[in-house]
């Protein structure tokens, strides 16, 4: 199936697995995106939840619903999202990876992490959808992820909605209680971010650690902020940017939203 216009793709911050349970405002913003997209044929989802030494595609069939987190409310542990797996979009991402110099490969038996499900369950709630994840290599760093995506690009001219599923600041230490104001770094991480966003200004942005004071404190670890250039790198040179959802929650935890369409 072949589209004249591509796709456009994704960031989302899923935030806590309670969005499940607890929408909130985010929550309205992926209905509302769901309900305003081209209804994609397949999604592939780079989520924060997957990590591996080299690049892998979800290939089951049937996957399961992953729950991936602990001490959370028991009903959070009675979701299901029942969406299909695309081995063949698995297979064809598999051999666009291949050919652009990754050495990639296919897991048959992972399931979907909630790092796909949570914002999921409210933009397609019927799970009709076929799901395909790929996995990050934390370890070697933004510019990785910004080729990754740029590899798996072609598939959103095929009708493939790709999505960058991480948090646009990620410190679990510096959380406040539900309601509490934003703090200051958090903010000024996020429009920093934004900034270099909007001027496509990717290469310094892939520096976030050294070209802003805020960096490491936003993102202790990386694994929250990569799928942001995943799905940056699958945008093209040119992309045009829309801002979905900028809310800061618990103080520390912002939880942007993007739309990048093709140039």
């Amino acid at each position: 199936m072949n589209r004249k216009e591509p796709l456009p793709t994704l960031f989302l911050s899923h935030g806590s697995p309670m969005h499940a349970l607890d929408p909130g405002a985010a929550g309205k913003a992926w209905a509302s995106l769901g309900q305003s997209l081209p209804h994609p044929r397949a999604l592939l989802i780079a989520s924060a939840h997957w990590e591996t030494n080299l690049p892998m595609l979800t290939g089951n069939p049937k996957p399961e619903t992953v729950h991936d987190f602990f001490g959370f409310p028991e009903p959070l542990y009675r979701i299901r999202y029942p969406a299909p797996g695309e081995p063949d979009i698995a297979r064809r991402g598999l051999a666009l990876l291949k050919d652009a110099g990754f050495i990639p490969a296919i897991d048959g038996c992972r399931g979907i992490d909630h790092g796909a499900w949570s914002p999921l369950l409210h933009m397609y709630p019927d799970a009709s959808i076929p799901v395909v994840q790929v996995s990050l290599q934390k370890e070697f760093g933004p510019r990785h992820h910004l080729a990754l995506g740029r590899a798996l690009a072609p598939l959103a001219a095929e009708g493939v909605l790709l999505i960058g599923s991480g948090q646009m600041t990620h410190n679990l230490r510096d959380r406040r209680a539900d309601g509490a104001a934003p703090l200051a770094y958090a903010r000024e991480f996020q429009e920093w971010t934004d900034a270099r966003i909007r001027d496509r200004d990717l290469e310094v942005l892939a520096d976030y650690r050294s070209r802003t004071p805020h960096g490491a404190r936003a993102h202790p670890t990386e694994e929250h902020f990569l799928p942001l250039f995943f799905a940056l790198g699958a945008a093209g040179p040119d992309y045009r940017t829309e801002r979905l959802h900028d809310r800061i929650e618990s103080g520390a935890l912002a939880m942007d939203a993007y739309r990048f369409a093709p140039g």
